[in-house]
């Protein structure tokens, strides 16, 4: 009985021995056959390997630099949208159409200083002025120009219905671009030496001097009812309102020199 137990075991044993020596077989058949390919094969795939390693790494340097340039970019955002704030809150102050006040202004103020064949006007006859009125305003250097006091929609707002009527910002701002046009037209003609004033329009040089020396107006630009003759405004209903608004917002006060309705700009306190 136990030497047949001893002659299984020894056949199990060399039965093992036989199983691996035919993986081993195996193993060595599957190496060799390829040999020249099996090289090139795992260079390639070892190169392959290494590029898409520096892709990775190439993306992950990508995103940290994208993360990094984050708070710079919000912070690019809100200087972006308080600058935005601040046009939208100037632009109401800017009315939609400003002509060119100083172009306009200046063919103005030729026409009324310097028309043609005004240097040797007869048109005086026996009216001579030979001097220069002793009420001449003295003109100072730096001179201001006119106030531009706009309004808001926020100050539009405020009034009644009825006192705003069909009035809109642009247009009352507009209409502020006028009366300062005006009061600049007004003031180069008191300022003006006799010799550059058209004969025509000396006596209402002389005129505007005067009520430029008024107590209460002297030193602020003005412009009478008369000069009210566009763009926007105009001597009608919808000019009236104009004025009635802006005198009770602040911008402008009123008075009466004579037959002359007076239109005062006032400045921002």
């Amino acid at each position: 009985m136990e030497v047949k137990t001893a002659g299984a075991s020894l056949d199990s044993v060399i039965s093992g021995f036989n199983r691996r020596i035919a993986e081993l077989q195996d193993l060595v058949i599957a190496r060799n056959m390829y040999p020249a390919s099996s090289v090139t094969d795992l260079s390639a795939l070892d190169a392959a390997v290494k590029a898409m390693e520096l892709q990775v790494q190439a993306i992950k340097d990508r995103l940290r630099d994208e993360t990094l340039a984050i708070p710079k970019a919000k912070k690019l955002i809100d200087a972006a949208l308080k600058q935005q704030k601040k046009l939208q809150d100037m632009s109401v102050y800017v009315p939609s159409h400003v002509p060119e006040r100083m172009s306009m202004l200046n063919l103005d103020t030729n026409k009324c200083l310097f028309p043609e064949g005004s240097q040797q006007n007869t048109g005086f006859g026996s009216f001579k002025l030979e001097e220069e009125p002793a009420a001449l305003p003295k003109e100072k250097k730096g001179r201001s120009p006119p106030p531009l006091w706009f309004i808001t929609a926020e100050e539009l707002d405020s009034l009644s219905g009825y006192m705003r009527g069909r009035l809109t910002v642009e247009k009352i701002n507009a209409a502020i671009n006028d009366m300062a046009t005006y009061a600049e037209a007004n003031a180069q003609l008191i300022f003006a030496p006799k010799k550059k004033v058209a004969g025509d329009l000396w006596e209402k040089a002389l005129e505007m001097r005067d009520i430029a020396m008024t107590e209460g107006i002297k030193g602020k630009h003005f412009f009478l009812e008369t000069d009210m003759k566009g763009p926007t405004l105009k001597p009608d209903n919808t000019g009236k309102a104009i004025l009635t608004v802006l005198r009770h917002l602040g911008r402008v006060s009123e008075t009466r020199i004579g037959p002359h309705r007076v239109i005062i700009l006032l400045k921002r306190p």
